[in-house]
């Protein structure tokens, strides 16, 4: 294999001769073997991006002559487009608050620069990724700013999800509205409601979690590009400082704000906090609703059966014919990733130390597992199970009308004493509440036949 030799403040490398990379992204991947992933290609992209924008912006200045300005421009709209991600070798998450990161991005933009200019790859005398890619720049407003923009990219996807399984539950509240059921409390019998009820109920807390999460969102619209290393905005012109996000904003088509304090927005991460803790809010719904399907359609004949979720594939390997809510199942595991995913989210950003949050990389990678775990599942789920929900309605008939908890109608009529009297009777001696409560006396047949209408219950 043919190789070139690069240097850095380390010392030297061999780089594959075609290798768009250089000698820090190769040492970083040598450096690092942790996930064994590569970073997510929206952020990669936003990377490119932001180098676009900062190009601009320092021809605009007057500091980045335009032939220099415009290939940089060219190589970040072909990384843009889907072209070089193989040459993104960085390990997702590493040390060094996103540095290696940064610099892949910088030396491979660097080097398609250079041969658009007709020159050799390496050749840093041509376009520089220290000097010209990342001129003004640094990696700690870079890479904070490349996550906030990957979670904007990434975010509309989920709440279209969201949406779409908010609106198949109002269909279903309506399609089901007309049927009672036994309503349960601690997976006791309670007392009667309507189908249509449970699926609006489910259908409001999605609502809720799709106002949450865009109202989270909001606080990653404030980005630190202008800060460089600390927030202090050294070796930036008034131009790039006062432009470089209004350019950004005109590229991505995202309406970024600048952060009024570019050293608070530096050192601190809690937006990131913010949203990855309403996307658990979220998970922690979709698990509580996604554990009530598989309960009410348990069984077939020894469960609550009272719904039936799409059969969508065999269930066991060895009991034929069974058939598992494997969709709910799945929502419940993302759950529980999510939910840790959050932890790991939160507890990064209380590692950081004064001007700069160093753990951004690990902050970035479980946030973004999160927004693609959660967006794929609820694809999965919207798809194979929500829009097939069948209601049973002869076994919820037959349950409420079992039902001992029915007897909460009388308590007006015969007070709660007596009425738990009638419920034990019933129970002990297997006969229907009207036998129990005409035998002990508390109502007669035709009373009890005026007051007892288990439908108006609901």
């Amino acid at each position: 294999m043919k190789t070139r030799t690069e240097f850095d403040s380390i010392g030297s490398l061999e780089i594959p001769v075609d290798a768009y990379y250089g000698v820090q992204s190769l040492r970083a991947k040598n450096n690092f073997h942790i996930t064994k992933k590569s970073m997510h290609y929206e952020f990669i992209n936003s990377l490119a991006q932001i180098k676009k924008a900062s190009a601009i912006t320092n021809e605009h200045a007057g500091l980045l002559n335009y032939k220099i300005a415009n290939v940089i421009s060219i190589a970040c709209d072909e990384i843009i487009n889907g072209k070089f991600h193989d040459q993104f070798i960085v390990d997702a998450v590493q040390g060094g608050a996103g540095t290696s990161a940064n610099m892949n991005a910088n030396e491979v933009i660097a080097n398609r620069a250079i041969e658009l200019l007709g020159c050799t790859k390496g050749d840093y005398t041509v376009v520089h990724p220290n000097d010209h890619v990342n001129m003004a720049q640094s990696t700690n407003d870079v890479i904070p700013t490349a996550g906030k923009l990957t979670i904007l990219k990434l975010i509309p996807n989920l709440l279209n999800e969201l949406e779409e399984l908010y609106s198949a539950l109002i269909l279903k509240s309506k399609e089901f509205d007309h049927i009672i059921k036994m309503g349960r409390t601690q997976l006791q019998d309670a007392v009667p409601m309507r189908l249509g009820q449970s699926f609006h109920a489910y259908a409001k807390v999605i609502n809720r979690d799709i106002t949450r999460i865009k109202e989270a969102i909001k606080e990653v619209e404030y980005v630190n590009m202008g800060g460089t290393a600390i927030g202090t905005a050294i070796n930036t012109s008034p131009m790039y400082l006062h432009h470089i996000v209004e350019n950004l904003s005109l590229i991505t088509g995202i309406s970024f704000k600048q952060a009024d304090d570019l050293i608070d927005a530096t050192q601190n991460l809690d937006c990131f906090v913010s949203v990855s803790n309403a996307l658990k809010t979220c998970a922690v719904n979709l698990s509580k609703f996604s554990n009530d399907l598989r309960l009410l359609s348990s069984g077939p004949r020894t469960g609550l059966h009272e719904i039936n979720l799409p059969a969508k594939q065999n269930g066991s390997s060895i009991m034929p014919g069974k058939v598992n809510p494997t969709q709910c199942e799945s929502v419940t595991m993302v759950a529980v990733q999510i939910i840790a995913n959050d932890t790991a989210v939160g507890m990064a950003a209380s590692q950081g130390n004064f001007e700069l949050n160093v753990f951004m990389p690990v902050c970035i990678y479980n946030f973004l597992q999160s927004v693609r775990l959660l967006s794929d599942v609820m694809i999965s789920f919207n798809d194979h199970c929500a829009v097939g929900i069948k209601a049973n309605r002869e076994k919820m008939k037959h349950n409420l009308h079992n039902s001992l908890m029915l007897v909460t109608a009388l308590n007006p009529y015969i007070g709660y004493d007596n009425a738990a009297k009638t419920s034990k009777k019933a129970y002990k001696e297997n006969i229907s509440l009207k036998e129990a409560c005409v035998q002990l006396g508390f109502l007669t047949a035709e009373k009890f036949d005026e007051v007892f209408h288990p439908e108006e219950m609901a």
